[in-house]
C-alpha cells in the first residue's frame, strides 16, 4: 500500500511551478483567492493539516499553536524571517519550524542599492515630473540630488544581505561602515574595506547613508529609536528593506518633517500593510520613497523560496532533519 501523502495547507498563492510540484508530492490545499487566511481558517488549518505553509503576513502565535491537532508536525514558513511565528511555543508542542534563508540575498541587496540611488538622486520625483506636466525643461539648478560616490554607508546588520549590499556599494565608491552583533571575519572586512563600529550610536553619528539589514526580534524592536535617530546628521538618508518594526516610525516621521535628516527609502513599514498618512504626505513632498514590500519580489527568488519549502517538507516527512530548521537560539 502506498504511503499516505501528508496534508499540506498553503496560506497564499505561490508561483505556479511550485504549487504544481507541491500537489504532485503532497495532499495540498491551495489558496486560490490569494487573500490572507482569516484567523478561523488558520485555526482550522492547524487542527487538520500535517504541515502549514504560512507567509510573513500570517501571525502564528502561541494561541493559534495551542489549538494545533496532534497530527500538526511542521510549520514550513515561506519566508526568510520567522518573526511571524512563536517558535518557542511551536517547539513546546513538538512542532518543527523551518524557513527559507539565503535565497533572497541578491534581490534584496539590489533593491536596497536602488533605494539608495532613488533617494539620493530624487528618481521618483523626477520620474513623475514628465507625466504630470511639471517639468520646465533642463535647468542648472532644478531637481538637484546628491552624489553617492565618496559618501559613508553605515550598514546595520552585516549578514548575507548586508555583505551583498556592501559589495555593490563599494563598486559605487561608497565607504563601508557596519555595526553587527559580532564582528565579521577579518578577510571579509579586508575584502569590503569595511570599518567595524562596536557602538551603533557612534556609527550613526558619522555616516551619510544608513541601511538596515538585521532581523526583527524582541532585541531589535525599535533598535533605531528616537534617541538613536537623533544622532543622524541633517544630510543623512535612511533606507530600510528589512522590517518596519526595527525603526521607530513616528520618530522618523518627526525628523523628516523637521528637516533633521535628508530623506528615507522604505520598503517596509511598522504597521504594514497600513502606511502612516504622514509618510504618504512626506512622499508627496519628495522627502521619502515608499515601496510596497517588494525588495525580494523577483520570479527567481519566489521560486527558490518555494523549492526550499518543498525540500524542508519532503526531508521532514522522510524522517530526517530539514535543512532549514529554526531554533530559538538562532533568533
Amino acid at each position: 500500500m502506498p504511503k499516505k501523502k501528508p496534508l499540506v495547507v498553503v496560506s497564499r498563492r505561490l508561483p505556479e511551478v511550485i504549487e504544481t510540484r507541491m500537489c504532485e508530492l503532497f495532499d495540498t490545499r491551495l489558496n486560490e483567492s490569494d487573500k490572507p487566511l482569516t484567523h478561523d481558517e488558520l485555526v482550522e488549518a492547524m487542527r487538520t493539516a500535517d504541515v502549514l505553509v504560512p507567509t510573513i503576513t500570517d501571525r502564528i502565535d502561541s494561541h493559534l499553536i495551542a489549538q494545533a491537532g496532534e497530527q500538526m508536525k511542521l510549520i514550513a514558513n515561506f519566508g526568510n524571517g520567522v518573526d511571524n511565528i512563536d517558535v518557542a511555543s511551536a517547539l513546546d508542542r513538538s512542532i518543527t519550524v523551518t524557513n527559507t534563508p539565503g535565497v533572497l540575498t541578491e534581490d534584496t541587496a539590489d533593491m536596497t542599492m536602488a533605494l539608495i540611488l532613488s533617494v539620493s538622486r530624487r528618481l521618483v520625483e523626477g520620474a513623475s515630473a514628465i507625466p504630470d506636466g511639471s517639468w520646465p525643461g533642463w535647468s542648472p539648478t532644478w531637481m538637484l540630488g546628491h552624489r553617492i560616490t565618496g559618501k559613508r554607508l553605515g550598514i546595520v546588520g552585516m549578514g548575507r544581505i548586508g555583505q551583498a549590499l556592501a559589495r555593490r556599494a563599494k563598486s559605487f565608491g561608497l565607504s563601508i561602515h557596519y555595526h553587527n552583533r559580532r564582528r565579521v571575519a577579518a578577510e571579509v572586512e579586508e575584502q569590503l574595506e569595511a570599518t567595524y563600529w562596536e557602538s551603533l550610536d557612534q556609527m550613526l553619528a558619522r555616516v551619510d547613508i544608513v541601511s538596515i539589514h538585521c532581523p526583527h526580534t524582541p532585541a531589535t524592536y525599535h533598535l533605531l529609536s528616537a534617541r538613536r535617530l537623533s544622532h543622524l546628521r541633517p544630510h543623512t538618508i535612511l533606507v530600510n528593506t528589512a522590517r518596519g518594526e526595527i525603526v521607530d516610525e513616528n520618530a522618523l516621521v518627526r525628523m523628516l518633517e523637521a528637516d533633521e535628516m535628508a530623506g528615507a527609502g522604505l520598503d517596509v513599514f511598522e504597521h504594514e500593510p497600513a502606511v502612516s498618512p504622514k509618510l504618504l504626505k512626506l512622499a508627496k513632498a519628495g522627502k521619502v520613497t515608499l515601496l510596497p514590500h517588494m525588495g525580494s519580489a523577483t520570479i527567481e527568488g519566489r521560486i527558490d523560496m518555494g523549492e526550499k519549502v518543498i525540500i524542508n517538507i519532503k526531508t521532514f516527512m522522510d524522517g530526517h532533519r530539514p535543512p532549514d530548521r529554526v531554533l530559538p537560539s538562532m533568533l
